[in-house]
């Protein structure tokens, strides 16, 4: 049995100059060590053999273009490197940002929403109006408060 990453690898290989992402991503934490690692990370190889690297802001872009000539021989074919800002994988997924939490509409509120809801004849329908109204009631008190 073979180990994931070598049939990736393998696999990978058949896309040309992106193939070679494989083995550059496999080299890169080596290469840069731990923290530059954490803020940049290889995203593709260019037609022209270059390898893109996504850095977390300008400012590492600057700084590892500034490294480029200390970095290209420690990796694989020596790429000419382009660091460019964009998403840096670490492996981790990013937490989602919380979801914003809708104000609790008052028994008014809801009692409000109810009576405009009433003349729908559909009850599955009626009960969705009249949670939404609700919620919208709620909503623009909460607004108002601000």
């Amino acid at each position: 049995m073979r180990a994931l990453g070598e049939e990736l690898r393998e696999h990978m290989r058949r896309f040309g100059p992106e193939g070679a992402v494989a083995d550059l991503v496999d080299a890169w934490p080596a290469a840069v060590g731990e923290e530059i690692a954490r803020n940049a990370w290889p995203a593709r190889v260019r037609g022209d053999g270059t390898l893109v690297v996504h850095v977390r802001d300008a400012i590492w872009g600057f700084e590892l273009t500034q490294r480029a000539a200390e970095i290209r021989p420690r990796l694989p074919g020596a790429p000419a490197l382009a660091f460019v800002p964009g998403p840096v994988g670490d492996g981790e997924p990013e937490p989602a940002p919380a979801a914003p939490t809708a104000p609790r509409a008052t028994l008014e509120q809801e009692q409000e929403a109810a009576g405009w809801a009433a003349g729908i004849a559909d009850g599955e329908l009626r009960e969705l109006v009249a949670r939404a109204a609700a919620a919208s009631l709620a909503r623009a008190a909460a607004d108002r408060s601000v």
